[in-house]
């Protein structure tokens, strides 16, 4: 079969399943990020939320199941279907959310956010797009999955303090939950049931290569960066509302602070990205944002309980923490071996919600006990050591990924295709899985022979 041209479009299937599967991807991140903003407040009045130990773990708890269940619910969706391990996750979420609302204490709401962690669709909700969508179009279906995580955070942040006023934080959870069970019928409604579901090497964690995954300096080194830099984003929600409040705001004007700061960090990054991929210097664009996200932690330490100052000092980070959480991927995409891509990333997702766990809880052990100093004090060791590990990091190569369907055959033949794909002008790797139908290349789009591709596949027909 030879390959056909690239179409320009997506179908109106594959636009439906991204649509839909973003939708829930993001009333999920919503649930988990809504509170932050607003939750240091409410803990005041619960019992047992005077220990700021125990509001970090309220915080961060939900990181610690999805850290854990992730991988496995990937691996479930793989044996039982999409679809049911989806059901299965928004009713966790759900049931998380409601035991939450009617917490009398600061236990009862760490309990319901485990629960809500315990529901970690992330990996199925990727296996049921790669199901979904054809190779040519299944990058573009994941980076529009990803873009909602930023856009529900940068939601969260300015409507949560209106919310809050509103509704309350039980009100808020009692919301998160209602929307959990609604996107139950947005998964059965609206995104399509997969024709055949199966392994998809490029979203989804094999056991067989985590071998190779975490022995992989490289990717080690991005893999505490996502730690580091989750662990003090949530350690800054136990500190920035109080000293936004102190400094003469209202609790339920936090956004105006919240939203332009949000809005002109995501116009500073976006020059950044571009030299750094157009350039080829990501390393350097990458180290840059590690130290200025340091330079944030001093400017929070050094400007707490100023209005003026905590506002400049987050426009600094959120401008560091844009780009980092713009570049990490694509960092893991380049260096991760082509077949071992969807394990790397699974390792490097688990890793993240780890980070806003051990963020939370000791952070507010630090704060709880030792004052704000500490904290920041935390966060700026956890930034210098991984600055120290950005220096050091290899350049990564300016490759992209590329995916094409093949017909099939064994396996082989497909050795022996891999390697005659890897011989071709600007291919620095390849590999033709044949249980899948994919061959996968890492490619240097300034040299590569894209129609050398389609007639050495194109003559396995």
């Amino acid at each position: 079969m030879s390959p056909s041209p690239l179409p320009e479009k997506m179908s109106p299937t594959e636009m439906r399943a991204t649509v839909g599967l973003a939708s829930i991807y993001g009333l999920r991140m919503l649930g988990m990020f809504i509170i932050l903003p607003v939750f240091a407040f409410y803990a005041e009045d619960l019992p047992g939320g005077s220990n700021y130990t125990l509001v970090g773990i309220a915080l961060g708890a939900y990181g610690l199941t999805q850290a854990i269940l992730q991988i496995p619910f990937g691996w479930l969706s793989d044996r039982f279907g999409r679809k049911p391990v989806i059901y299965g996750g928004l009713i966790l979420f759900a049931i998380g959310s409601f035991i939450a609302a009617s917490a009398s204490d600061i236990y009862g709401v760490i309990f319901g956010r485990i629960i809500q962690g315990a529901g970690a669709i992330s990996a199925a909700i990727m296996a049921l797009a790669a199901d979904l969508t054809r190779e040519e179009h299944r990058t573009k279906a994941m980076a529009a999955i990803g873009m909602t995580i930023g856009a529900t955070f940068a939601l969260s942040l300015v409507v949560a303090p209106a919310l809050n006023r509103l509704i309350g934080v039980p009100g808020i959870f009692i919301m998160t939950g209602v929307l959990a069970l609604l996107a139950m019928a947005v998964v059965s409604r609206i995104v399509p049931d997969p024709a055949i579901s199966r392994f998809h090497s490029d979203t989804e964690a094999s056991a067989g290569r985590f071998h190779n995954v975490l022995r992989n300096g490289e990717l080690l080194r991005l893999d505490f960066g996502v730690f580091a830099l989750h662990a003090v984003l949530m350690a800054l929600w136990l500190v920035v509302p109080l000293s936004l409040r102190t400094a003469g705001l209202a609790a339920d004007q936090h956004w105006q602070v919240y939203l332009p700061v949000l809005l002109l960090s995501m116009v500073l990054v976006v020059p950044a990205i571009i030299y750094g991929e157009k350039k080829a210097k990501l390393k350097q664009v990458f180290v840059a944002s590690v130290a200025v996200l340091l330079v944030s932690q001093a400017l929070l330490a050094y400007m707490f309980n100023s209005l003026w100052g905590t506002t400049a000092a987050l426009l600094v980070f959120f401008a560091a923490f844009n780009l980092l959480e713009a570049t990490l991927p694509s960092l893991i995409s380049k260096i991760a071996p082509v077949g071992a891509k969807g394990t790397a990333i699974g390792v490097y997702s688990s890793v993240q919600f780890l980070g806003t766990f051990v963020g939370a809880s000791v952070g507010g052990y630090l704060y709880g006990n030792h004052g704000s100093s500490a904290l920041f004090a935390f966060s700026g060791a956890l930034l210098m050591l991984w600055l120290m590990f950005a220096v050091t990091m290899k350049a990564p190569a300016a490759v992209r990924t590329r995916m094409y369907h093949v017909r099939e055959m064994d396996t082989g033949k497909a050795s022996g295709l891999s390697r005659q794909l890897a011989a071709l002008p600007g291919v620095h790797e390849a590999l033709v899985l044949a249980s899948e139908g994919v061959a996968y290349l890492k490619v240097d789009m300034r040299g590569f022979d894209e129609q050398g591709v389609a007639q050495l596949l194109g003559g396995e027909a």
